[in-house]
C-alpha cells in the first residue's frame, strides 16, 4: 500500500480565497489558484483531494488558469498501467498573477463607468 499526504487551507488561505471570490474572481478558480500557490508543483489528483473539488470542475478552472498563461502542465508516467499523470505547477509568480488580475478589474471598472456615464446621459 502507497501513503500519500494531502494539502488541506489553513485559515490565512481560506480568507485568500474568499478576498479573490470577493474582487469577482469563480470559486473554483479561487480555490485552484491559492492550492497552487502554495505548492511547488501537484497532480490533479491531489488538487481533488485538497481543495475538495470535483474532476470537472477542477478541469474547467484548470482550464481557465491555463488560457491565461498562469499555469503549466505536464505529463508524468504513471505509477500503474493506463494514462500519464497530469503535474500542475503556476507559470508565473503569484505578484505576477494578482497585478494580471488587477489590470483586469481596473479595467473592467472603467468600462462599467463608461456604460454608467452613457446612462446617465440618457436620462439628462
Amino acid at each position: 500500500m502507497r501513503t500519500e499526504s494531502v494539502q488541506f487551507f489553513t485559515e490565512r488561505e481560506e480568507e485568500f480565497v474568499s478576498l479573490l471570490i470577493g474582487i469577482g474572481i469563480k470559486k473554483h478558480v479561487a480555490t485552484l489558484l491559492v492550492f497552487l500557490a502554495n505548492v511547488p508543483e501537484t497532480s490533479s489528483r491531489s488538487i481533488e483531494r485538497g481543495t475538495d473539488l470535483r474532476q470537472p470542475e477542477v478541469s474547467i478552472a484548470m482550464r481557465y488558469l491555463m488560457d491565461r498563461g498562469w499555469v503549466r502542465m505536464r505529463g508524468e508516467s504513471s505509477e500503474r498501467k493506463g494514462r500519464p499523470v497530469k503535474i500542475y505547477q503556476l507559470a508565473l509568480p503569484m505578484t505576477a498573477i494578482m497585478d494580471s488580475i488587477e489590470k483586469e478589474k481596473k479595467r473592467e471598472a472603467r468600462d462599467q463607468l463608461a456604460l454608467f456615464e452613457k446612462l446617465q446621459d440618457h436620462i439628462r
